[in-house]
């Protein structure tokens, strides 16, 4: 358990990967591949936690703006990821992403 100055952002956050993990579940993709899918967003999830805990400020914006912000390219560096890793973070990344974006249309 974080700080519970967490607990706030981290609901808005299951908010916004609830739909994506939904979507997973409901597509055709194996159990394996959906779990990597859920492990990296659990993952994004507590890069996200960490970055506003890195920098207060940030609790001030937008949740889902500061989400999209860090997804921008992939994702953000992992702390203790191999290349692999990081590798299949980048690509979940980029799938919530595109996700996000087709969903606001």
């Amino acid at each position: 358990m974080g700080l519970e100055d967490d607990l706030p952002p981290g609901e808005q956050l299951v908010a916004c990967f609830r739909p994506f993990l939904e979507h997973l579940a409901a597509s055709a993709k194996s159990k394996k591949t959906i779990q990597e899918h859920v492990d990296n967003m659990w993952a994004l999830g507590g890069e996200f936690i960490s970055e506003l805990n890195y920098d207060p400020t940030l609790r001030n914006q937008p949740i889902d703006r500061l989400l999209l912000r860090l997804i921008r390219h992939g994702g953000p560096p992992l702390r203790h990821a191999d290349e692999d890793q990081q590798a299949s973070f980048d690509s979940t990344c980029r799938r919530f992403r595109q996700f996000l974006r087709e969903s606001a249309r």
